[in-house]
Order: structure tokens, then sequence, then C-alpha cells
């Protein structure tokens, strides 16, 4: 286990509109205000679709990422997540999981990690901003590449 304490900053509510790419929106979000760092509690809203973390055959590794996606349409969500820079890209690493409810199968679910989407109506969350230490998300060769949220290293 890693643990930090965090010093918090900013709390911003922001709302995207119909039609906006998720993702893209919140990275100019981040680059407007500067965010480096920080957590979204709540994330709530439309898609028109999405594509999730996901696969429809069987798991050949389980005990391996998985990479795949599936992709849905006309959903509601609900989620949260975590935002860390990148070094690399010198970009904000979004870590965003969701619940959602495809509205034209009785609300039937998926849950699972966010790859990206495009907004149906309106899309809110809230974002509260980590001003200390720095938090990373640096991709760990001893884990499959995986990108892990890394406490008090430089930017």
């Amino acid at each position: 286990m890693r643990a930090t304490e965090i010093t918090t900053g900013r709390r911003f509510v922001v709302a995207f509109d119909d039609g906006e790419d998720f993702f893209a929106a919140l990275d100019t979000f981040c680059q407007e205000t500067g965010i480096q760092a920080g957590h979204i509690p709540t994330l709530i809203g439309g898609f028109s679709n999405v594509r999730l973390v996901g696969t429809c055959g069987p798991l050949e590794h389980p005990e391996r990422p998985l990479w795949d996606e599936i992709k849905v349409e006309n959903l509601e969500l609900l989620g949260g997540g975590t935002l860390a820079w990148d070094p690399t890209t010198s970009r904000v690493a979004p870590h965003i999981h969701v619940s959602a409810g495809l509205k034209a199968a009785s609300a039937d679910g998926r849950t699972s990690h966010l790859l990206g989407g495009t907004v149906q109506f309106i899309t809110e969350l809230v974002i509260e901003e980590w001003i200390g230490p720095s938090v990373t998300r640096p991709r760990n060769p001893d884990l499959y590449d995986v990108p892990v949220l890394t406490f008090g290293e430089t930017n």
C-alpha cells in the first residue's frame, strides 16, 4: 500500500455540453485552470456513446490487465476517479470508472474503466484539485505497463 496526506486546492463544478468529447473537454478544462492532479468524487450524465474496458469473449489471462474495449450507446452513468500528471505527455492522466445504464435495454448495466465518450445532453462533475505533494501516474513496466498513482515525485 502507498499513502500520502494531500493538500487540496480549488474545487470546481463542471458541466460538459451535448456533443462534447468527454476527455477532450476534461483536458481543455485542466489546461485552462492549471490543474495537474485531483479527484472526481462525482460524475453524472448522459452519453450518446462510450468506450469501456471490456470484452465479449473469455479472458485468456485473467491475472493481467485487459486492454480491449467495448462500445456502448445511449446510456446514463455515474462515476468517479482521479487525475494525475503524466510526465511523459505533460498532460493530466485521468483514471475514471463508471457504472452505466443502457437506456434502450431496461437500464441494463455496465461497469468499467472509461476510455472515451461523447456527452449527450449534459454531464456534470465535481473536481477537487490536489496541490501537494505532486501526484503522477507513470507506467510501471513490472506491472504490465499499468499507469500507477505515485506521490511526491517531481512533475
